[in-house]
């Protein structure tokens, strides 16, 4: 299958550079993905952040040749394996094996083994998944905008969670909600008049913009805030049961989740542009999501 494809080829890419320097974008670029759409879909999939798997292989090699003897230094090891330190290399191999770089050249050792990953079918589906498929015309959204890198760093806030904490601890996304005006006929009325969108214009190979939006219309007062015009899009669009807060961030992990890797992968979609919205809203007096995301016909 196509889907499965891209992804290993992004894998094969991943294991021949491990050496050397990985390109995340590169790697996204074999996956016909963003970097951002490819590190999410990665550790939706996985389990485990695309990071902390490259570390995980790179230890898992470095292991291997520290136990096949020679002469290699461990410095020279830790270069390979991209450390710059004896020290750095040091305290993240104990980390993964439990002991010393210098502890693992000694035979009968017991290290730890993460061997390179494949994408394959699974047989999955014994659950029902609902979903909907709609086409809207281009509208807009308004609201406060951040970018972020992909890797999680830069100045704060770092991720869209942190964003949403000090937007709601600072009245900012109450603010929002009073200029946002009517929801359109277009969404569900169970949904709030505060939402996000994510990867709805270009930032650079290593970035995407989200936006705490709310939809724009002639009621609404945009002043002081960003705004963006979503294009014309045909929209898979996953709802939640509704739910009790503390299973909010179960629940909309397991729709992303299934999304990826059950809806995605036999669909005869694919997605348009990476954009995505996460609507919030209740239902029935509890929480209820939907996840909208922006495909196309293979």
């Amino acid at each position: 299958m196509e889907w499965l494809e891209r992804m290993n080829r992004a894998m094969d890419y991943i294991e021949e550079n491990l050496t050397g320097e990985i390109e995340l974008s590169e790697a996204a670029r074999r996956a016909c993905c963003s970097t951002y759409h490819f590190q999410r879909m990665f550790s939706f999939i996985t389990d485990v952040t695309l990071a902390e798997y490259i570390r995980r292989r790179r230890l898992t090699l470095a292991a291997l040749e520290l136990q096949q003897g020679g002469a290699a230094k461990i410095i020279d090891v830790a270069l390979t394996y991209g450390y710059d330190s004896p020290v750095s290399f040091a305290r993240a191999f104990h980390a993964l094996h439990g002991m010393t770089p210098a502890m693992a050249r000694q035979g009968g050792m017991e290290l730890k083994a993460y061997p390179r990953l494949s994408f394959l079918i699974t047989i999955k589906g014994a659950e029902a998944m609902n979903y909907r498929i709609e086409t809207k015309e281009k509208f807009e959204v308004f609201g406060l905008e951040r970018v972020f890198r992909t890797d999680g760093g830069g100045e704060a806030p770092q991720t869209p969670a942190r964003l949403w904490e000090q937007s709601h601890a600072n009245g900012e996304a109450k603010r929002l909600e009073e200029r946002a005006g009517g929801l359109p006929s277009f969404v569900s009325p169970n949904l709030y008049a505060v939402n996000a969108v994510c990867s709805y214009r270009k930032t650079g190979p290593d970035t995407f913009p989200y936006m705490l939006c709310a939809f724009k219309d002639e009621a609404s007062d945009t002043d002081g805030y960003a705004t963006a015009t979503i294009p014309a899009h045909t929209w898979a669009i996953f709802p939640s049961e509704p739910h009790p807060w503390e299973q909010f961030g179960e629940t909309i992990e397991t729709l992303y989740r299934r999304f990826y890797t059950e809806w995605l992968p036999t669909a005869g979609y694919e997605q348009a542009d990476g954009i995505e919205f996460e609507m919030n809203g209740t239902k029935d007096g509890l929480n209820y999501i939907e996840l909208w995301f922006a495909v196309r016909k293979k």
